[in-house]
């Protein structure tokens, strides 16, 4: 689906082509946003602007090397897009890439950076949630996403009209398991959130 943003139109790769162009990268990466909800369920639920491939920090400067020959794009803090220049090592404020083949071509991919310590996985956002880096995702179709709870932890801050449709048509399918890391999750980062109810 082609949108257009003040910074170019989006015109995103598929989950096939974004594993493609990942294909052969030696750190861990997997797909997030609502295409990670849409593999959980097993089915499509709504149109995407955009895909997301998000991955370790620490590996950032690898996949610079290995996106060589795309534009890639840091997205500033709090809203502008600059060019992320070769041999760059990131700041922590920035966590968001936006990818596309040349000036010519629509944005393709965002990548995300995640942030961890050890072998644990840690919330950018409150740095109290963490959890084990081998349960961040699960795997489907030969491809990995970020695990359900944790991207609709993420989701939780915006309640976007699509964000709550994807919590909707996801919570149904968690496993007690899950609600319980979600719900605990959103008691520290959001403790007055809506969502908290629907897990209980």
């Amino acid at each position: 689906m082609r949108i257009e943003t003040p910074w170019g139109p989006w015109d995103h790769l598929s989950v096939a082509e974004a594993a493609a162009a990942m294909a052969g990268f030696t750190g861990p990466w997997w797909i997030a946003g609502g295409f990670a909800i849409e593999a959980f369920l097993g089915h499509s639920i709504r149109d995407h602007g955009d895909i997301d491939i998000a991955l370790l920090r620490h590996d950032h400067m690898a996949v610079h090397e290995h996106l060589a020959g795309w534009d890639l794009q840091c997205a500033d803090p709090p809203g502008t897009l600059r060019p992320w220049q070769h041999g760059e090592r990131l700041e922590h404020s920035i966590h968001d890439i936006w990818v596309r083949r040349d000036a010519n071509d629509p944005w393709r991919f965002q990548l995300m950076l995640d942030e961890s310590t050890g072998q644990e996985w840690v919330c950018r956002r409150d740095t109290r949630i963490r959890r084990p880096l081998e349960t961040l995702t699960f795997e489907a179709g030969g491809v990995r996403y970020l695990a359900p709870e944790v991207q609709l932890l993420y989701k939780a801050r915006g309640r976007r009209p699509k964000d709550q449709s994807d919590f909707e048509a996801a919570v149904p399918k968690l496993s007690a398991a899950q609600r319980k890391w979600l719900g605990d999750s959103l008691a520290l980062a959001h403790p007055n959130h809506p969502w908290r109810a629907r897990l209980e």
